[in-house]
């Protein structure tokens, strides 16, 4: 008997210790990683104010592969939400929903001279306590502040659970793994970003219509810069002049350039002229034009396979009327003839010359990434459209540069929905007749004189 009180009086003496250590432990855990990341500031933002990229670097695929994800509310900033299940047996990823409570300053802030911004998400999950949440401090750094020192930390509060408090001992488990790893593949994400700013960049989203075109494919040396760009475009837009007349149909826009491969040592495109006729009569048969496709994997060519002489080498095998490796028609030696657009395109304006649409290109393509727009440059090709030109290939022009994209869409951009304007076609255009400068960089690029 004396021996069951005594285990009695140990449990009760036990229990009150427990309490007593619980209450004096912290009411609330903290946990934080760090992360140097050579990428600006404001593409690291972007990633992190929406959530469509969150899938690519958290680590709860790493848990569950089939883990799946569902976004809802806005596409990017606060109100942004997604939420995960996961079929894990010991569950590790089980389910939970992350929102966008804040980001400050907001994205249009975020320029060369913001030295710090702030992101935090509110967490919803089976993690013990409450007003679960991770920040994301950024802070520019670098002596060109070409860097991003990110600190993601996790906070929550246990109020008077004492089951909550001793959880606390637990923070650098499941919290702490899921910020180191996420982390790191934040980093390795990034990584496939083009290294630019586009800071300056307002691209909105439009939804552009299936439009019947004339085309020619040409080649340039890049080193020849801008003259044989002009060059070969006069060129092709004689022969695509030429070819309208014969078939009697008119052009009805400035011409397009579709970029194929902007290579280190080449630059292959496609200049076009859009046409007024869906439907022409090419050796003695109606044709009503399609859009492009991709060739089929036997018919894949080489890495050149669109250069101005594989088309020629290609042309004597393809008769007028005929299709030739992409679906599109056939004209004559030179000219090919198909839908072109449609669909939701990323546009950005250029005012300069010619050599900042190849900077712009890459900005789009940043842009896309960091605010998970997909797109696929094999299938559905880049292209500029220059809408107002000058005297000349070195003078000012403007064009609209165009990104098509793919899959789930957003209506707009975070700057169309914020009302911020594109610049017009009578604004000054830029100080210098360069391109934009990269991340980080204050002086124009060092192939300013090349094509684009």
């Amino acid at each position: 008997m004396m021996r069951v009180l005594e285990f009695i009086v140990a449990l009760i003496i036990v229990a009150v210790v427990g309490v007593v250590v619980g209450f004096v432990m912290p009411g609330s855990g903290h946990v934080e990683r760090s992360l140097v990341i050579g990428k600006d500031m404001r593409q690291v933002y972007d990633v992190l104010n929406n959530f469509q990229r969150f899938q690519d670097y958290t680590v709860l695929r790493s848990y569950d592969p089939k883990t799946q994800f569902t976004p809802s509310g806005k596409t990017y900033g606060p109100g942004a939400e997604i939420s995960w299940t996961s079929s894990d047996s010991d569950a590790k990823a089980g389910s939970g929903k992350l929102t966008i409570a804040s980001a400050e300053p907001s994205f249009d802030k975020i320029d060369s001279t913001a030295k710090t911004a702030k992101i935090v998400w509110n967490l919803d999950n089976d993690w013990r306590g409450q007003d679960k949440h991770f920040t994301f401090d950024l802070e520019r750094q670098g002596s060109r502040g070409q860097l991003t020192k990110v600190t993601w930390s996790y906070d929550v509060a246990y109020g008077f659970n004492l089951i909550n408090r001793y959880s606390n001992l637990y923070i650098h488990g499941n919290p702490d793994a899921f910020i180191q790893f996420s982390l790191n593949n934040l980093q390795n994400v990034l990584a496939t970003v083009p290294n630019i700013d586009y800071g300056k960049l307002i691209p909105y989203i439009r939804q552009t219509q299936p439009t019947p075109a004339l085309l020619v494919s040409t080649q340039i040396a890049r080193k020849d810069g801008l003259a044989a760009l002009d060059d070969a475009t006069a060129t092709a837009v004689k022969q695509l002049q030429e070819a309208a007349k014969k078939l009697g149909v008119n052009v009805t826009g400035p011409r397009i350039i579709f970029t194929t491969n902007y290579g280190d040592q080449n630059y292959t495109f496609d200049v076009a002229l859009p046409i007024d006729a869906t439907s022409l009569t090419v050796a003695g048969q109606s044709h009503e034009l399609t859009a492009p496709q991709p060739p089929k994997l036997e018919d894949a060519a080489p890495a050149e396979a669109s250069s101005s002489a594989d088309a020629a080498k290609s042309a004597e095998t393809a008769a007028p009327g005929s299709l030739d490796r992409f679906g599109r028609l056939v004209v004559d030696a030179n000219v090919r003839a198909a839908l072109v657009f449609g669909g939701p395109a990323l546009e950005a304006p250029w005012s300069g010359t010619a050599a900042g649409v190849p900077q712009t290109r890459d900005m789009l393509k940043a842009y896309a990434q960091t605010h998970g727009y997909k797109y696929d440059e094999v299938t559905q090709r880049l292209y500029d459209i220059q809408v107002a030109e000058g005297d000349n290939v070195n003078t000012f022009s403007k064009f609209e540069v165009y990104l098509p994209l793919t899959g789930n869409v957003p209506e707009q951009t975070p700057e169309q929905e914020a009302n911020i304007p594109q610049p017009s076609l009578e604004a000054a255009p830029a100080s210098s007749s360069s391109a934009p400068a990269p991340a980080g960089s204050v002086a124009a690029p060092a192939e300013a004189s090349s094509a684009h």
